[in-house]
């Protein structure tokens, strides 16, 4: 005998008005947790599609309560949202609904890279924006946090939509310390300048003759470097897998190479890590070596991560070096290990990034260097999930030694189209929950919180030093980068420039991602 299923009326109305109500109360409260819970996700725009969730419950209330809950709805609906006031469902705009459309694709084709390249590491899609990267049961967790008295994790949770406009922002960075940021900046020389010298901390810059003769020698007037100044970058980590593999000769036919803290280039390690040196990007302890550091080559690049000291200045004027801050980093506060650091520097001045010697291959159960004994470091899981995380999202390119063997095929990475136009629209979405549309547009000065005005880029404005500089300075190449003249630089830079308006983006704090200074260089052009 087939049962008959009683409509929703015919419920309501033999159920007391007392317990209708209290149903009522819990569905709304379900809702709103739900909604709280959901919206950490990828902010406002999911508690929309928390409301649209709320439909199923409708039969099961009263039509009173329904009428209240369309009132009240606490949910603010970004531009061109609405809700029908029948069913309470809310209608996306039709362009937000392209752009989570054009997301949820390339989550699919991120997922599918993470399988192919991920040497047993798995996507798992949440949304359009969220995944969670796991390593498969069984991985031996060996690092101990004591802190929290746990051992890293197995999974990690990602946010892809902050994390490719993250790192596409960087393709258009500054990441050296300069004076006209400094300049630009509204507490610069009074209070950041003071941050980035050892001795003073949190003091500040009353007397800014003293902070200038501890920055001199190494704040350029303007960036020395440019995006798309290379076209291919090695970033050489200083992880013992280097010595499994001969990687010497490829390291070497990059345009640039980025070296980190004292790893040594000879020929005792030639061909594993190469000889080319370029770049070296180091933390205050081993700046305290510069000398012996650079020793053999005149024309590597120091630049120091975090703060400068009044004794660095002493070894300055004896090398010829040209030596530099970083600027992009979270002061005082754990900031990202040099590695990461290096990928930061080399996306902003390199079309291509190639990393070498990162510990991304499985089974490690200590953290080496190929130099040298091994020594407590930064958790290998961890780093292997954002790393693999960073090359299907078209950032870096992985070399170690499980994938040597393999032909280097990146065809199963995401497209720069494809990566360009979630770009896009990752930016629409977070900017339509903003106010960043009537600040900035969607264009490229969106996250322009301060400005700047600069003269004639072409102009080599003056270069790095002191009125003291040794003979040694005097007469190196020292200042090449600085007085560089735009038309020797490669054409994808000068193309880039030109796309830019001549303007140059800085990092104001850290990572965020809408507080940039922007400074504005006029183009010959305009003068």
């Amino acid at each position: 005998m087939t049962r008959l299923l009683k409509p929703p009326s015919v419920i309501h109305a033999r159920l007391p008005a007392s317990l209708l109500r209290l149903l009522s109360v819990a569905a709304l409260f379900a809702l709103v947790v739900f909604a709280i819970q959901y919206s950490s996700f990828t902010g406002s725009l999911h508690s929309h599609f928390a409301l649209i969730h709320f439909i199923n419950l409708a039969p099961f209330l009263p039509h009173s309560h329904m009428f209240q809950l369309k009132m009240i709805n606490p949910f603010p609906l970004s531009a061109g949202h609405t809700i029908d006031p029948q069913t309470a469902m809310v209608h996306l705009n039709p362009s937000l609904q392209e752009q989570i459309s054009i997301l949820s694709d390339f989550q699919s084709s991120l997922q599918q890279c993470v399988a192919n390249r991920g040497l047993g590491l798995t996507a798992h899609i949440i949304d359009h924006c969220k995944l969670v990267l796991k390593f498969p049961p069984g991985t031996n967790s060996t690092w101990y946090n004591a802190q929290f008295k746990i051992y890293e994790p197995l999974e990690y949770n990602y946010d892809v939509c902050e994390a490719i406009l993250l790192w596409e922002q960087y393709r258009n960075m500054t990441t050296v310390l300069t004076r006209e940021y400094l300049d630009a900046r509204p507490d610069g020389w009074l209070d950041y300048a003071a941050k980035r010298i050892a001795q003073l901390g949190a003091d500040k810059c009353y007397n800014r003759t003293l902070c200038e003769e501890h920055l001199n020698l190494l704040l350029p007037e303007k960036p020395p470097f440019h995006p798309r100044q290379f076209q291919t970058c090695a970033v050489v980590g200083n992880s013992g897998d280097l010595l499994k593999t001969e990687f010497g000769k490829e390291i070497d036919s990059h345009d640039a190479v980025i070296r980190d803290n004292e790893a040594p280039v000879n020929e005792k390690y030639a061909r594993y890590v190469g000889l080319k040196r370029d770049f070296r990007l180091v933390v205050r302890g081993a700046a305290r070596n510069m000398v012996t550091i650079l020793n053999g080559s005149a024309d590597e690049v120091l630049i120091i991560k975090s703060v400068t000291h009044r004794d660095f200045n002493n070894m300055i004027k004896r090398i010829p070096n040209p030596v530099y801050l970083f600027q992009g980093i979270v002061l005082r506060r754990g900031a990202k290990g040099t590695g990461m650091k290096s990928i930061e520097l080399a996306l902003s001045m390199c079309d291509t990034v190639d990393i070498y010697g990162f510990t991304v291959d499985p089974g490690y159960t200590e953290w080496t260097r190929y130099f040298s004994e091994p020594k407590k470091g930064h958790n290998p899981l961890q780093g292997r999930a954002y790393y693999q995380l960073l090359e299907c999202l078209g950032v870096i390119r992985i070399h170690s030694p499980m994938r040597s063997e393999r032909k280097q095929d990146w065809s199963d990475v995401p497209s720069r189209e494809m990566i360009q136009k979630a770009h896009s629209a990752a930016l629409r979405l977070k900017r339509s929950q903003s106010d960043q549309q009537e600040r900035g547009g969607l264009g490229r000065f969106g996250s322009c919180k301060v400005w700047g005005h600069a003269g004639d880029y072409s102009n080599a404005g003056p270069i790095s030093g002191s009125p003291d500089m040794s003979d040694v300075r005097k007469n190196s190449n020292y200042s090449k980068w600085e007085v560089m003249s735009f038309e020797s630089l490669r054409k994808e830079a000068r193309d880039h420039f030109q796309e830019m308006a001549g303007v140059s983006l800085y990092k104001m704090d850290g990572n965020k991602l809408d507080d940039l200074v922007c400074v504005k260089h006029e183009l010959k052009s305009e003068a």
